[in-house]
């Protein structure tokens, strides 16, 4: 349909997607590339990130999006990540030579026991090896059950207060809309039931979210504690490279702490049902990221055209 698309991402809505649908797609860490003019969800989190055929063109994109936005000012810090003569230099076939890789199988890899998945997780593994990483497997992320559940992390709650007032800016500033906020959405919606068909999509979300009241001191503690969660980073822990888990399933680790990632098409169900594999590392570790990603598709080539399938 297009040679190259651009997605956003608050939660998992690059890496989850691509993942679907046997595409490369980059998470870029937030700031380092510009939201302005984007729909917000939550601006904390929120990124901006290519969603492409290959690797290299995915890199081609990131390069032309990446940098410093005056309409953005998360992109002030983010643009001191931006390598000189950018990321087109990191496509490298032996990228994965040196890496250290960590593998997290718990609780990725729980559901997909006796899959096509399960079993090219594995190969993959092997492969990632014979192409010179360093491979440690079978490491833990610590709290990851609380992680990966938005609402025992407080994710979700963050994501409401934040979505409000941030929606609130985005219409405020359109130049000619009769929807000014949130309040004036929901109305929109119950004035036009059939038209955006609340029977089958209810606005609860939209509702619980007009009912905060910016970040109070509960939703600063939350933040807090995401912090002192991500301070350290599982990477830093173990001097990694990057972590290397099966699926969309990390998305949340990744969101928490606005780090980078990238998937890359690994595989098919039986049924044609399209699998990826994630790599995934700290604030700014895109090169490396790159490399690795790059020189695993040069390694496997899974990917195929969608007509292929059927």
């Amino acid at each position: 349909m297009v040679s190259v698309a651009l997605g956003t991402e608050t939660h998992s809505s690059i890496i989850c997607p691509s993942d679907h649908n046997s595409v490369v797609g980059i998470k870029p860490t937030v700031g380092l590339t510009s939201r302005a003019g984007v729909i917000p969800m939550t601006p904390r989190w929120d990124t901006i990130g290519p969603i492409c055929r290959t690797v290299s063109d995915a890199v081609y994109v990131l390069d032309v999006i990446a940098g410093f936005d005056p309409r953005d000012e998360a992109t002030e810090e983010g643009a001191k990540y931006i390598p000189e003569d950018g990321y087109k230099q990191f496509l490298k076939e032996d990228g994965l030579q040196g890496k250290r890789l960590g593998i997290v199988r718990r609780p990725f890899l729980d559901k997909i026991h006796d899959t096509a998945e399960f079993r090219a997780f594995e190969l993959h593994i092997d492969t990632l090896r014979k192409q010179g990483a360093e491979v440690m497997d079978n490491l833990e992320i610590d709290r990851v059950d609380e992680i990966l559940n938005p609402n025992d992390s407080g994710e979700l709650s963050i994501m409401m207060a934040e979505f409000k007032t941030s929606i609130n800016v985005y219409l405020k500033e359109l130049d000619n809309s009769p929807i000014r906020s949130l309040a004036d959405i929901i109305a929109f919606n119950e004035s036009n039931p059939e038209l955006e068909k609340l029977t089958e999509y209810d606005q609860e979300t939209f509702i619980a979210a007009e009912k905060t009241d910016g970040l109070g001191e509960y939703e600063k503690a939350i933040l807090e504690k995401l912090e002192n969660i991500c301070l350290n980073g599982f990477e830093k822990e173990h001097e990694l490279d990057a972590i290397v888990t099966p699926g969309s399933r990390a998305c949340p680790v990744f969101a928490v702490g606005g780090y980078p990632a990238i998937t890359v098409p690994a595989g098919y169900e039986n049924d044609g049902m399209p699998f990826g594999i994630c790599f995934g590392g700290l604030k700014g570790s895109e090169p490396k990221l790159i490399e690795i990603s790059y020189a695993f598709e040069n390694a496997t080539k899974i990917r195929r055209s969608p007509f292929s399938w059927w």
